[in-house]
C-alpha cells in the first residue's frame, strides 16, 4: 500500500505531462513543413492565364483576350526564368 501512495504523484505528473501541447505559438514551423512550389511550366502559365482571363474579361472578343493571355504567359514565365537565377 505504500508503494501506490509513492506512485501516486509520478502517475499523477506523467498524466499531466501527457495532455500538454508541443505545438504552439512559440513554436516556428520548419521549412521542411511547407511543400515547395512546383517549377513554372509553360502550360501551368497558360491554365493560370486563361482561368483569369475567364473571370475578368468575359465580354472580350477571343482575339483580343489571346492577346491578353500571350502577354500574361510571357510575363509568368519572365519571372520562373527570374527567380531560377
Amino acid at each position: 500500500m505504500k508503494n501506490i501512495f509513492r506512485l501516486l504523484p509520478v502517475m499523477l505528473a506523467a498524466a499531466a505531462l501527457a495532455g500538454c501541447e508541443t505545438t504552439g505559438p512559440g513554436v516556428v514551423p520548419t521549412a521542411a513543413a511547407t511543400p515547395a512550389q512546383p517549377p513554372m511550366t509553360h502550360t501551368k502559365a497558360a491554365e493560370i492565364c486563361w482561368m483569369a482571363t475567364e473571370k475578368g474579361h468575359q465580354d472580350m472578343d477571343l482575339d483580343k483576350r489571346v492577346d491578353v493571355v500571350d502577354k500574361c504567359i510571357d510575363e509568368k514565365m519572365k519571372g520562373a526564368h527570374a527567380s531560377k537565377s
